[in-house]
């Protein structure tokens, strides 16, 4: 079918999602066609000179557990075009202020021998999850609504996730395993006192474990393109630097994907959509937001504690009641002064990134929704606290604000990266409750984002499913 005479699917927005959902219509032996707005695919999934000539730095997205696990990506031969995993020695780092590092090692043994006398009870937890680690990334990357395949083993995620993470961390008694703990349950972007924040704090580990905190050689940049080599290779069209603006505007199909937020679908479609459908799109809750720095460096980042020079992602924010401290100040509205900060630093691994001799870092801090803050100062005390010299390595810096996110990425509404609230009610009911969360009451209409389940994260599984209820309507 050519596009003078229509396509079968138009999908709206190149990100990874996107990419996906016309990836899974065109292996089913249908037309599509990607419109992405910017001028080259990729979403959260980009890279850019940022700060120097030479020095690659990942827009958002940066560090990829969940694309090296999604079950769809691992069906599809991303290698032929391109991407390539570079594991780091260590998944994560969690210095604190005494020297010591709390470290996942990609071994649960070695991981747990650090915790001391808190290695039983990381094993306890652990060793189930990563029994039937498929079987449970497969669950937990379904939509909650349809019956899981296999319903015990979710059974083992579902129990942690019931409770916030302030109640689980009491099993652990050393500050090393409870620091770990909150920053990883500090990935929900939401106070650590309510659901589903407790599953947070296992699920990151449990992935290093299971599949590593890789990052593609030469940014992310390279999951874009490697995903839209791939459906062009099958077929698939697309069409950078074309905007949407309304419905009108898009050619002729028999169904359209769109990988954006609730907000964009409609603004796009909203004489497309009955009244009802759009009242509940209108309530769908935007959570907090980051404030994201990169710098171009003379040199590595100077960790106090020498292993922090083996991981590729570092956790900096203290104590466990620090870290909840700040999540707590975020979701009131404040601007926390030691706020939970993700570090990457990709070209300890990946000399890609920038020239010869020098280095890379990317971070970013939550902040409160619609926040046009400079949190560079705040950040940078933050990796000071734990590398002492770090400001004088500085040679180039690019900084971005929750409202510079949205401007850059429409979905980040507010500069929300998750592109909505991971409550347990929008994970479980996301963006709307419905059977089917990727169909709309137009039976030509879908919604392919992370907006949609499983949520956020650079899987493509929401572009998968939502293409799988396009095709049943294209039948």
């Amino acid at each position: 079918m050519t596009s003078d005479s229509g396509y079968d699917a138009v999908v709206v927005g190149a990100g990874p999602n996107g990419l996906a959902a016309a990836i899974e219509i065109a292996r089913a032996g249908r037309s599509v066609l990607v419109i992405e707005a910017a001028e080259t695919v990729g979403g959260g999934a980009r890279t850019s000179e940022l700060t120097l000539p030479g020095f690659r730095h990942d827009d958002c997205s940066a560090i990829h557990p969940m694309g090296v696990a999604s079950p769809f990506f691992r069906k599809l031969p991303l290698h032929e075009h391109g991407l390539e995993w570079v594991h780091p020695g260590f998944p994560l780092a969690h210095p604190l202020d005494d020297g010591s590092t709390a470290l996942v090692d990609h071994s649960i043994d070695v991981t747990a021998d650090r915790f001391g006398e808190d290695g039983p009870a990381y094993r306890a937890v652990m060793e189930p999850l990563l029994r039937d680690a498929d079987k449970l990334l497969a669950g937990f990357l379904s939509p909650m609504t349809q019956v899981p395949q296999n319903p015990f083993v979710m059974l083992r995620l579902g129990r942690l996730a019931i409770r916030p993470a302030t109640k689980i961390v009491d099993r652990f008694k050393t500050p090393g395993a409870r620091a770990l703990y909150g920053g990883n349950a500090a990935h929900a972007i939401m106070p650590l006192d309510r659901l589903p924040t407790g599953a947070f704090g296992f699920v990151y580990s449990f992935l290093a474990h299971a599949y590593g905190w890789p990052m593609p050689r030469g940014g992310s940049q390279a999951i874009s393109d490697a995903l839209a080599g791939y459906l062009t290779s099958i077929g698939g069209r697309i069409e950078c630097g074309r905007r949407i603006g309304s419905f009108r505007e898009l050619p002729p199909a028999r169904a359209y994907l769109f990988d954006t937020s609730p907000r964009q679908l409609l603004d796009i479609a909203d004489d497309q959509l009955s009244w009802a459908y759009k009242r509940k799109l209108a309530r769908y809750k935007y959570g907090a937001a980051v404030f994201k720095i990169d710098w171009a460096l003379d040199s590595p980042v100077p960790w106090k504690a020498p292993e922090c020079t083996l991981a590729g992602t570092l956790h900096l924010g203290g104590t466990f009641e620090e870290i909840a401290a700040s999540e707590a100040a975020v979701a009131a509205g404040e601007h926390p002064d030691k706020p939970w900060v993700i570090v990457a630093q990709q070209s300890l691994f990946d000399p890609t990134r920038a020239p010869s001799g020098k280095h890379t870092a990317w971070a970013y801090c939550h902040v409160p929704n619609g926040s046009t803050v400079d949190m560079t100062d705040v950040l940078e005390r933050q990796v000071e606290r734990f590398a002492p010299g770090f400001r004088d390595l500085v040679l180039g810096r690019s900084t971005r604000t929750a409202v510079d996110l949205e401007r850059y990425n429409e979905n980040y509404v507010g500069g929300d990266i998750a592109s909505g609230e991971p409550s347990f009610r929008q994970i479980v009911f996301r963006p709307v409750a419905r059977r089917v969360p990727y169909a709309t009451p137009h039976p030509g209409i879908f919604i392919c984002s992370s907006s949609t389940p499983p949520g956020p994260g650079v899987h493509g599984m929401c572009g998968y499913y939502a293409a799988r209820a396009a095709l049943r309507r294209l039948r």
